[in-house]
């Protein structure tokens, strides 16, 4: 196997490399874990980073080093604790018995091991073979409470990516209390950095925001109970110079669908530190003796060619070593869903008419969305009662499912496992399962509550209701939501010094619940949602192998939310679908075949009420349809680049590879038109120059030079909102 990590035993400098990136950290003075370097690969490294030495004033000193020109506060460290005379935001906080959250972290000893430890449940990426992978093990030890941190460093052999993660152990004889945990910590030394994170909100998510870093502290979070529509858990720090395709980009995105907290600090001698983990918000994990807290994973790469590179890795890394499921090479079916269709007023007569005229269109599955359980009419009632409504299905579901097999179609459904509604049978029998504060009234969202998923009694329940629908029935595909982040956060089966662990608590009983059910069903495929695109994580990814974008199914705000997405996660896991205009969600009036070319940058699927579209746009549908047959292995599964950003142009622009680079779809969409429009003319990307290449659609030959390098003449555009997709092959 090659040999990932080295040790020089001497001089105790550690440094993971492969082909493309090195990772160097020492043990410094006071047996300080201290980060020296992360980039592009070096051979060797010879002991040129050994920290200036330099006297400054309100920098502390470790009391057993000599010399007053050590200190922690201005040292890159590995992985800091609070009460270390490190004054910068600690990695950690571990408050003690006698009322103190002082620890002196020192370096132990270390391990390596071949390929990559299992985080028990934990969502976390896997390698097949050994040789894959290393993992070097650093125990950091806080000699006083004997408290062990062990600092796990994976490197891959074929990516320029390390994955990172905590397990601390409680090794003494008092019972401590974990504050705060970070998965990571990287210090940079005097750098010039931006800041690149996804904010948005509910129907506008992952916006792409660029942001010089400041003297400071800067938090960039979600302590809403899941990773959110408001700050998806990824960061990265770029130079003021990098774009696409030039330039330093460090990525980092966290493993986890819970709150986060990356803490970016530049302090000041302006270096950068930045922390990833659990949101300490309302944290605090009792730990007894003998006891461990393993923290979720972070995956963090660099990429010496822009953000390009960096979201291709991410993509990679995402599609290679979390996807577990066995439709992630397979390609996604395209489906109908009756949500904006029908919403809660169907029964089965009204859903057969879609359905057939589903089968005439070439779509290939149907599934049916909230309503077809308890006495649902509305969002008030029946969430908790997963069974089967009589008046709507009078002979009983599997009648409906049987008919939509019989017309050629798979068939899927949709649940929302993790909520509970006043008005249900569920909250008659078990109220106390329904998430809460002794003597306050819970806080509703859409007339709804949360099911504390973090007691197996209440996991078992939802489980055996969803086995009596599943089992029965030939079930192909489930959609997963969650419409409502958490609150009164509060655990009947945790003692008052245990409630710090209740957010926690809730995304590990989601895990397991997810764990069993995806084991179980191994041949249902699952989709992730949360009122669109409010748990888009890998942590999600790990159970889910495609995931509802966003509620936002206007294909204009679509290209934002779809751009910023990009970023990170690749396309199979996004799914996007075509919707009735104008859009139900912002009233826009968008060409049909815009929407097609724009949802088809993901899974396509069409959420709008077939029986009313008239023959020139059953036509468009099925043209659509049998293009995307055509062509969605390769935007499925190909290698994407992104070529012109909605955030800073009329136009958006994006290009799919194959991986032999012989098979190519280009997609620009103009936004607005103009009296004096600007020729506009997109240059591709990755493909190979010695080809030449046909566009398919005109026969003319081109060559994948002359593609990249000059560029074609875009078509004038005479009204907002016009798509033109470019197909390609290689000729010789």
């Amino acid at each position: 196997m090659q040999n990932l990590i080295t040790v020089d035993e001497k001089n105790k400098v550690f440094h993971l490399h492969n082909k493309q990136i090195s990772y160097l950290f020492s043990v410094e003075q006071g047996a300080t874990l201290a980060h020296l370097y992360f980039g592009k690969r070096i051979r060797q490294y010879h002991g040129q980073l050994k920290y200036p030495r330099l006297l400054r004033g309100f920098s502390g000193n470790l009391a057993d080093v000599l010399g007053r020109e050590f200190s922690r506060d201005t040292l890159p460290e590995e992985y800091s604790s609070a009460g270390e005379m490190d004054y910068r935001t600690s990695a950690t906080v571990l408050y003690q018995k006698n009322g103190s959250n002082s620890i002196l972290l020192r370096y132990k000893s270390y391990e390596i091991v071949a390929g990559k430890p299992k985080l028990n449940g934990l969502p976390h990426s896997l390698v097949k073979d050994e040789d894959e992978a290393q993992t070097l093990i650093v125990t950091l030890e806080d000699q006083l409470t004997q408290v062990e941190y062990q600092l796990f460093y994976t490197i891959f052999r074929d990516l320029p990516v390390i994955s990172r993660a905590v397990k601390i152990i409680n090794s003494g004889e008092e019972v401590v209390h974990l504050r705060k945990a970070a998965s990571m910590q990287i210090d940079f030394g005097n750098e010039d950095f931006e800041a690149i994170t996804l904010p948005g909100a509910h129907a506008n998510e992952r916006h792409l925001q660029r942001s010089k870093i400041d003297q400071g502290i800067r938090v960039y979070g979600s302590h809403r109970g899941a990773s959110s529509h408001q700050m998806n858990p990824f960061l990265a720090l770029v130079r003021p110079n990098t774009d696409e395709f030039a330039g330093d980009a460090y990525g980092f995105t966290f493993v986890y669908s819970g709150n986060h907290m990356f803490e970016l600090e530049k302090d000041q001698i302006n270096q950068i530190r930045l922390n990833i983990g659990i949101n300490d918000f309302n944290f605090d994990w009792k730990l007894e003796p003998n006891e461990d807290f393993q923290t979720p994973e972070v995956l963090m790469t660099y990429s010496p060619n822009g953000i390009n590179q960096m979201s291709q890795t991410f993509h990679q890394v995402i599609f290679d070593h979390i996807i577990r499921s066995k439709f992630k090479n397979k390609v996604r079916p395209i489906l109908v869903n009756n949500w904006e269709a029908t919403y809660f007023d169907f029964n089965e007569k009204k859903l057969q008419t879609i359905v057939d005229q589903a089968k005439d269109l070439g779509i290939e599955m149907f599934v049916l969305d909230d309503g077809w359980f308890g006495h649902r009419d509305a969002d008030n009632s029946s969430l908790g009662d997963w069974f089967v409504d009589q008046r709507k299905f009078p002979t009983g579901l599997s009648h409906f499912i049987d008919y939509v097999h019989n017309q050629g179609l798979k068939f899927g459904i949709w649940f929302e496992p993790e909520m509970i509604s006043y008005d249900s049978e569920l909250y008659k029998k078990h109220p106390d399962y329904l998430m809460h504060v002794p003597n306050r009234i819970p806080n509703p969202d859409r007339h709804q509550y949360v099911l504390d998923l973090g007691r197996k009694e209440v996991r078992q329940n939802i489980f055996d209701q969803m086995v009596k629908i599943l089992d029965p029935n030939q079930i192909d595909y489930i959609k997963w939501d969650m419409n409502r982040h958490i609150s009164d956060i509060y655990k009947a089966d945790l003692t008052p010094d245990e409630q710090g662990e209740a957010y926690h608590r809730y995304i590990l009983g989601l895990y397991d619940l997810l764990e069993k059910l995806t084991t179980r069903y191994p041949n249902i495929l699952f989709e992730g949602c949360s009122d669109g695109g409010g748990r888009f994580d890998a942590g999600m990814a790990y159970y889910t192998p495609q995931i509802w974008a966003s509620d936002n199914s206007d294909a204009i705000a679509r290209l934002k939310i779809q751009y910023g997405t990009s970023l990170v996660y690749p396309q199979s896991l996004m799914t996007s679908h075509v919707s009735v205009c104008p859009n139900e969600q912002n009233g826009r009036v968008t060409p049909l075949a815009t929407r097609g070319a724009v949802a088809m940058w993901g899974d396509l699927g069409y959420e709008l009420d077939l029986t009313k579209l008239n023959d020139d746009e059953k036509e468009e549908v099925k043209k659509q349809i049998t293009l995307y047959k055509q062509i969605r292995k390769l935007t499925q599964f190909g290698t994407l680049y992104r070529l012109k950003s909605p955030f800073n142009s009329n136009q958006t622009a994006w290009e799919v590879v194959s991986s032999d680079k012989r098979d190519v779809i280009l997609t620009v969409v103009n936004i607005l038109s103009s009296a004096q429009p600007s020729f506009t003319k997109p240059k591709l990307a990755g493909l190979n120059p010695e080809y030449d290449y046909k566009n398919i659609a005109t026969n003319e030959i081109i060559g994948g030079d002359e593609l990249m390098d000059t560029g074609i003449y875009d078509e004038v555009a005479h009204q907002d909102f016009v798509a033109k997709m470019y197909h390609f092959k290689a000729v010789n």
